[in-house]
């Protein structure tokens, strides 16, 4: 596995980790700024956030919010493991934080906050790691965003929410079909992005898509930069 990608993975993963986290108060919160601080370096801080999501765990084993972002955090381990070379503990660690996640979400795979923390890691990393690799953390993304549009939609809450979730969430599932090799179902959610999000970049990016213009075929060019839900 190459190291630079792993490594960009974590950096925009431990952002996305940040948008999420602030919308959830106390501990957690705190936990989640402390692991930000690991994208400066401050790995003591990194392992401060960490520790709080252990003690919190210890107390209460069934906190998934804090088991899916400790899941997150474990990720980041790995990315500074592969860093160094260990490349053996990286994949353990890789793993590991692979597991913690879908425990999380299979004990609750109808929160929006464990699903989207889940579905962001794996659309993120998805981007940046080997082409191998890509496919199952694909699949994951494109599963726990179907669930959450199918609970907004459900709950009739997708309106409420503001134009980046909405576009970031959509988009997530339209470019994750295509790069999965969906087109009808990529094409669809492209269309509706059209449709139902004029006058913004989502409407842009989606009518380059279905142009098939040949910046919509970067590998970044529908990647995301903040938080999919509240």
């Amino acid at each position: 596995m190459k190291t630079k990608t792993i490594a960009i993975a974590m950096v925009a993963i431990l952002t996305l980790v940040a948008a999420v986290t602030a919308q959830n108060p106390g501990t957690i919160k705190s936990a989640g700024t402390d692991l930000l601080a690991g994208l400066t370096g401050d790995m003591v801080r990194f392992e401060r956030g960490m520790r709080t999501l252990d003690e919190i765990l210890a107390k209460n084993p069934n906190d998934l919010e804090a088991k899916v972002l400790h899941g997150n955090g474990v990720m980041a381990r790995a990315g500074e493991a592969f860093k160094v070379g260990n490349n053996e503990k990286a994949m353990q660690l890789w793993q590991s934080g692979l597991d913690e996640m879908a425990q999380a979400v299979n004990a609750a795979p109808d929160n929006l906050f464990v699903r989207a923390r889940r579905g962001v890691f794996m659309i993120t990393a998805s981007r940046n790691t080997p082409p191998q690799m890509t496919k199952p953390l694909l699949e994951t993304a494109v599963v726990d965003f179907e669930r959450v549009l199918q609970i907004r939609e459900k709950e009739h809450t997708l309106a409420a929410r503001s134009v980046h979730q909405r576009g970031e969430l959509l988009t997530s599932l339209a470019d994750g079909w295509d790069r999965l090799g969906d087109k009808e179902k990529a094409r669809a959610y492209f269309e509706r992005i059209a449709n139902d999000m004029k006058g913004t970049v989502y409407e842009q990016r989606a009518n380059a898509w279905l142009a098939n213009k040949p910046e919509a075929k970067a590998a970044d060019f529908f990647a995301c930069t903040g938080c999919h839900v509240e």
